[in-house]
């Protein structure tokens, strides 16, 4: 015969198993999938946006130097963002993206090109003469602007499963939110060209799992974090599809006189 209490837990961890799962954007769903060659895309979300042809160059920036990459990967887990950035770009068709933006990448392929280059040990012919590197025309800046906000406890949901002390994960179930923003930056004129905002919630279960012992807690720890980071990184992708949508009807900013001229609000 099972234990009454044992089946409670067990019911209690299918429903957090279940909840864990639980991330959604602000608009459509925009987990990446597949990969990127070129041009060329394989298995792709079909909601990601797509241009029809390239518009530059770009750089994405890694985040590494933002005030909030520590504390992110520190609450999340999440190690790096720009991976995913990188493969919705390439996958979008928007724009041939280069090492700049990423430090260490673009740290390491500078010193392979200096020591092929310099180092008098590689083929003549292997054209590692100054001049083959590609320029970026845009920056792509990604900023976290609320990351994991409570926007409401869960308790309700598995409320009715549990009795006794197990009635505490109720509470300690909450829903999270994250909002993020993507700019663009044209880098020779500095000009912002678009901005976008992101959103998307995912369930926490922070002390809930507390509630089950050492033993239980320590063995889904992990999804009191990784739901959020998901959503985050969800939260980047449905802004970079926002902004997808605003390039495709891209028009540009006119200033009377010129841009940098003094603009139009004149002082006497």
């Amino acid at each position: 015969m099972i234990n009454p209490r044992i089946s409670r837990i067990a019911l209690a961890l299918a429903a957090l198993a279940s909840l864990s799962g639980c991330v959604t954007t602000g608009t459509n769903p925009t987990a990446l999938s597949g990969s990127a060659a070129g041009g060329t895309s394989v298995d792709a979300n079909a909601q990601l946006e797509r241009c029809e042809a390239p518009l530059g160059t770009i750089a994405v920036d890694d985040g590494r130097a933002a005030d909030w990459y520590g504390q992110f990967g520190s609450a999340t887990q999440v190690t790096s963002i720009e991976p995913l950035l990188r493969l919705a770009v390439q996958q979008s068709n928007c724009f041939v993206i280069t090492s700049i933006g990423n430090l260490r990448t673009d740290s390491r392929l500078s010193r392979i090109t200096d020591m092929q280059r310099n180092s008098g040990e590689y083929r003549a012919g292997s054209k590692q003469q100054k001049g083959q590197r590609v320029a970026a025309d845009y920056y792509l800046e990604p900023q976290i602007i609320i990351n994991n906000d409570s926007v409401g406890s869960l308790g309700g949901v598995v409320g009715g499963l549990l009795g006794g002390r197990f009635g505490a994960v109720a509470g300690g179930l909450q829903s999270k939110v994250s909002v993020v923003t993507l700019s663009l930056f044209d880098i020779r004129s500095a000009v912002q060209i678009a901005a976008s905002e992101g959103s998307s919630t995912a369930t926490n279960f922070g002390a809930a799992l507390g509630a089950f012992g050492g033993g239980a807690g320590g063995a889904l720890g992990g999804f009191s974090r990784t739901p959020e980071g998901k959503a985050t990184v969800a939260a980047f992708m449905d802004a970079y599809n926002s902004m997808v949508i605003a390039l495709r009807n891209y028009k540009a900013q006119d200033v009377k006189g010129g841009l940098g001229r003094g603009g139009t609000l004149k002082v006497n």
